[in-house]
């Protein structure tokens, strides 16, 4: 009985540990015209994830609306309670600089912003695999705002803008690149821009070494 219940744990734990997943990755516009799509994904590649599905694409506004629904409340939320977080960080009004402090208000104003980027020219969509994919990519690429992206990851080390410079201009924040946030968000995503037949299975040399 005891060892049962040990080896039950340690399968447990394992499984926690380990979590293969997929999660979508676009650079968008801004980082395909600045010519680093080579270098953000070595970074990935570096790290032991998997490309498994790639193309460049110049995406038309229904996929954008797709991608960058007005609908998703928590979604719009959030982008609106970042950038006054960031307002507060850097002492300034919102009403003042946007025109109002409401996160709903300013999360609309902002999506309209992406999707405009995010059509404005060619997009590097892929999918990448590995071993929690999905947090391990986000930390790879650093905080939505790269103002306050650490040095070593590809917002810190390509990017210094914020909300409130973007807002003054009336445009998007320029952070180079989009991750799928959550698992239901990676799935709703890759299906979005991939069909089935476009994401291959393949097994890396290195595997074997680091898993």
């Amino acid at each position: 009985m005891f060892i049962w219940i040990c080896l039950g744990f340690r399968n447990w734990n394992l499984e926690i540990i380990y979590s293969m997943e997929r999660t979508l990755v676009l650079i968008k516009p801004d980082g395909v015209k600045r010519g680093i799509v080579g270098e953000i994904i070595s970074r990935f590649e570096r790290a032991g994830l998997k490309l498994v599905a790639a193309k460049l694409v110049w995406v038309d506004k229904e996929l954008v609306s797709r991608h960058y629904p007005d609908d998703r409340k928590e979604f719009i939320m959030g982008m609106g309670q970042k950038t006054l977080d960031n307002y507060k960080e850097l002492g300034i009004d919102p009403i003042k600089h946007a025109g109002t402090d409401d996160p709903h208000k300013i999360g609309l104003m902002i999506n309209q912003w992406n999707k405009e980027l995010l059509s404005s020219g060619p997009v590097m969509a892929m999918v990448w695999e590995g071993n929690h994919a999905i947090a391990n990519v986000r930390r790879i690429v650093g905080p939505t705002l790269p103002s306050m992206a650490q040095p070593g990851t590809i917002r810190g080390d390509f990017s210094v803008d914020s909300s409130a410079l973007a807002n003054e201009k009336k445009r998007p924040i320029k952070n180079l690149i989009h991750a799928s946030g959550n698992k239901e968000e990676a799935d709703y995503e890759i299906s979005l821009w991939f069909s089935g037949k476009e994401i291959h299975s393949y097994k890396r040399a290195d595997e074997d070494v680091m898993f």
